[in-house]
């Protein structure tokens, strides 16, 4: 992947220190974060109504079958913390051509409240430079899913066109790609800066809604299975697909199910992962998101086949701040020749030789 021009975000406040991949952290303070999570829930249930009306739901109903639809017909030819833990987010609804809409996923009033709640758990493996992609999946082995995200402004209440949000997220064993690192797989693997397996950025539609075709994640140490995701606000698409400028208002962690994790953990080539798994419950980032925050960070599943290993589909919605701004910390770029590790400590100083966001890449 490449990134012509400068990521042209200029990174203010304090600075964000980090380790090694494993275990590591950014603190921030949890009163803080509680209250900002609160204030966007009930921005969010203000926007009941207006949601409602707008007929966002309807629509998203109808798609959001529509793409389950699509996926199974493709399968027959060739889904307070310890609430939130005790949760099943998958939607047991019967779904066929003939369902009404009113019936059909209707458990997603329960949002997503995507927010800083853990603001600077970007951890060390954002890479500034994706390409402008949905599919992502590449020739990673493992359970296919389809993501669908829905971004709301909770300021407006409107969805929040034309943005472009990013995922990424480790493969099947627990390795990501783009950099090479102690605890990311084999730290002598020099191929892997050249690999861009699960990353990718999309840009919002009239309803706020990117897709992502991707793979249920691995597992490595001290963290439970997740998805990384950023929100960019008023960025630039560059001529060769890639973003530059404008701010974040999101930086967050997206997560699945403990009885789906198990599912999936005992197939191949999941199961052939020795570390040791942690569990939701024992997950610093889920605690830290979901503790008296008023917020559910699961993604809500179905299945698309009879077995795990014919994928699934899952969805959320998302309530953001848009005028927020946050600061994600990062340790490797894209450029023309692939992955590169530019910094070490990225302390977010711009005026750091080693911090801040990158000012130079190869075109």
């Amino acid at each position: 992947m490449q990134l012509k021009n400068v990521l042209n975000l200029a990174v203010l406040g304090n600075a964000l220190l980090a380790v090694a991949h494993p275990g590591h952290h950014e603190e921030r303070e949890a009163l803080q974060q509680r209250s900002f999570k609160r204030n966007l829930a009930r921005g969010l249930e203000k926007c009941e109504a207006s949601i409602e009306a707008s007929g966002l739901r309807a629509r998203a109903e109808a798609r959001r079958r529509a793409m389950v639809d699509v996926h199974r017909r493709q399968l027959q030819t060739r889904g307070d913390t310890a609430e939130v833990l005790n949760k099943s987010h998958l939607s047991t609804r019967p779904i066929s051509p003939n369902t009404p809409e009113t019936e059909v996923f209707d458990d997603d009033k329960k949002v997503c409240l995507l927010g800083p709640s853990a603001e600077g758990e970007t951890g060390p493996y954002w890479i500034p430079g994706e390409h402008i992609r949905g599919n992502i999946r590449e020739n990673e082995s493992g359970v296919p899913v389809f993501i669908e995200e829905q971004f709301i402004d909770v300021e407006t209440c409107e969805p929040i066109r034309g943005i472009y949000t990013e995922i990424w997220g480790c493969n099947a064993t627990g390795v990501y790609s783009g950099l090479v690192a102690d605890g990311n797989g084999n730290s002598k693997d020099l191929a892997n800066y050249q690999r861009t397996f699960l990353r990718g950025v999309q840009q919002t539609d009239d309803d706020g809604v990117v897709t992502f075709e991707t793979l249920f994640p691995g597992h490595y140490a001290n963290r439970t299975t997740h998805y990384h995701n950023i929100v960019h606000w008023n960025a630039t698409l560059l001529p060769n697909n890639t973003l530059a400028g404008g701010s974040i208002p999101h930086i967050g962690q997206i997560f699945w199910d403990q009885s789906l994790i198990s599912e999936v953990e005992s197939t191949y080539p999941y199961n052939t992962n020795s570390i040791p798994i942690t569990l939701n419950a024992d997950d610093r980032v889920v605690n830290v998101e979901t503790n008296n925050a008023d917020t559910d960070p699961f993604l809500n599943y179905v299945y698309l086949g009879d077995n795990i290993e014919d994928g699934l589909f899952a969805y959320l919605t998302a309530a953001v701040n848009t005028s927020a701004i946050h600061y994600p910390y990062w340790t490797n770029v894209y450029t023309a020749t692939g992955g590169e590790y530019v910094c070490g400590t990225c302390d977010g100083d711009p005026d750091a030789v080693d911090g801040g966001l990158p000012t130079t890449t190869a075109a």
